[in-house]
């Protein structure tokens, strides 16, 4: 397939909010990929580079700019040959040689497809087509049940291998991946719920099956995956990446398990000596790059807290329920390693537990239907969070300078949340409280480093950075183009264990104004 028909149908990708529009574009372009393709336009259909960062910055894209070509000649397998080998150069000059040769791939594109290659690479692709819309493209390509798709997307953790494998050889394929040890799978996540009396109409029994739900403390610490084969340990995070270097004490957990094979879903959090949590930006600095892993240990230890059991000696268990998970999980996890749960049938017992987690100094309860298998994203309600002061992960599209004590520091933050049909960020308000003299001279050097442009007093950036936002209510508003605004919102920290796709939609955001954040506290 040529990069030209991929740029094109980004473009149109880009045109439309429609997300079943979105999915038979996608859809289009993967019926038209060859054997050794497939991988290639899935990812970059996604916004996503085939095997991750290639070392390339703003600094060396804009800098490999070039003459554009007078007609299309380039094929997807070219770019990613291309893209290969500049995340091969290493050493002296690297960032030269890397320039060159993005300077040669950008002389063989014609403008159209310089503009995608460099979003591409930027990451501002901005076409709405995240990975559950590529998933679901598979599936229609292929002519194969959505949730096989979903599931063989959560077992190989990647979308682009597992597009490879169903147009190639279909179903079938899908039909033998299973859990593999050191091979991290997609994580379950959770819906925000309204009230306590929510969680139990989202999972009403009958009068012979009453409603059973699982109440967990809600830590706000750092999700972990690990996998353990005899005296081999390995940790990722909620991206998937390999943290195990940055998490010794996980390790030794793991390794002082009875069990010798096993993956668990877990929270590392670092704990003050009282036993009460630190704030998740403490946790968060065991996960910072080059870091000196033995003094940050002795200054900031981390504690695991397990409250899933996907795979234990031999036998997988994402097909078992979560009472049946939890009683595997009892048996293989001591409970000094356990996140504290109870099975509760009624919004008293519910809020009694969530009582006794904030006391605790947690931030809130999930609540987990007893009968639910585990499936990748957050599809349904079986699992629900719930948390009596409302906050939303919201994207970062620019900041403005500070004054005063703040002068030569970016400081007000423009805040945006997703919108899900369309993938852009809408905003939502700004703010420049919560935040310490050592956030912002971090922030000010992350947001300029993501520059995209200025406007007077304003710095436009890529909206990559995802900061956790506290706020006492929304209110409607003209000035933004949601029609709602957040009321006192001050910064509790950013999140760097998440993307700009996890931050969290416009949807969510009109569910809590239609519910009125004011609800839960009530009813607690």
């Amino acid at each position: 397939m040529s990069l030209q028909q991929l740029a094109v149908a980004s473009e149109q990708l880009a045109q439309t909010r429609s997300r079943l529009r979105k999915t038979a574009i996608a859809a289009d372009v993967l019926r038209l990929l060859g054997p050794g393709e497939r991988r290639i336009g899935a990812a970059f259909l996604a916004g996503r580079l085939v095997d991750g960062s290639i070392g390339v910055g703003p600094a060396i894209v804009h800098r490999s700019v070039a003459q554009p070509a007078a007609r299309a000649t380039l094929s997807l397998r070219d770019v990613a040959d291309a893209f290969a080998a500049v995340a091969a150069v290493e050493g002296r000059g690297a960032a030269d040689r890397r320039i060159g040769l993005l300077r040669n791939l950008h002389a063989r594109a014609t403008a159209a497809e310089q503009s995608f290659l460099g979003r591409l690479l930027l990451g501002e692709l901005r076409q709405g087509a995240l990975d559950g819309i590529v998933t679901d493209a598979i599936a229609r390509a292929g002519g194969l049940d959505p949730s096989l798709v979903r599931r063989a997307v959560m077992l190989s953790g990647c979308a682009a291998d597992v597009a490879e494998a169903a147009l190639g050889d279909g179903a079938a394929a899908l039909a033998r991946l299973r859990l593999q040890p050191f091979r991290p799978l997609q994580p379950m996540l959770a819906q925000p719920a309204d009230d306590l009396a929510s969680l139990f109409d989202a999972q009403a029994g009958s009068a012979d099956a009453p409603c059973r739900i699982v109440a967990e403390h809600k830590l706000d610490g750092a999700r972990v995956q690990v996998h353990r084969v005899d005296d081999r340990v390995q940790v990722f995070s909620r991206q998937l990446n390999d943290v195990t270097a940055s998490v010794p004490e996980v390790v030794d957990a793991a390794l002082s398990m009875r069990s010798r094979r096993f993956i668990i879903d877990a929270e590392t959090i670092a704990l003050r000596d009282d036993g009460r949590p630190q704030p998740f930006q403490v946790t968060m600095q065991r996960f910072g790059r080059r870091l000196d892993v033995a003094a940050m240990r002795e200054r900031v230890p981390l504690s695991l807290r397990v409250f899933d059991c996907l795979h234990i000696d031999g036998e997988d268990l994402i097909d078992r329920t979560l009472a049946q998970r939890s009683a595997r999980l009892d048996d293989a996890v001591p409970g000094e390693y356990r996140v504290a749960r109870a099975l509760v049938s009624n919004p008293r017992e519910a809020a009694a537990f969530l009582r006794a987690a904030l006391a605790a100094g947690h931030e809130g309860i999930m609540a987990k239907a007893a009968n639910s298998h585990y499936h990748a994203g957050s599809r349904g309600g079986d699992w629900l969070k719930i948390k009596p002061v409302h906050t939303l992960d919201l994207v970062v599209v620019a900041a403005e300078w500070g004054s005063g004590r703040r002068h030569g520091k970016l400081s007000n933050l423009h805040l945006a949340a997703r919108d899900a049909e369309s993938g852009t960020f809408v905003m939502l308000g700004k703010t420049f409280k919560g935040l310490t003299d050592q956030l912002l001279r971090w922030q000010t050097a992350e947001l300029l480093a993501r520059e995209t442009g200025r406007d007077g007093n304003t710095v436009r950036v890529r909206p990559e950075l995802v900061v956790e936002v506290a706020f006492n209510e929304l209110q409607r508003s003209t000035r933004y183009p949601a029609g709602l605004a957040l009321r006192f919102a001050r910064v509790k920290g950013y999140r760097s264990d998440k993307h700009a796709s996890d931050a969290d939609t416009l949807d969510t955001v009109r569910r809590i104004h239609e519910a009125g954040i004011d609800a839960l506290a009530a009813r607690v």
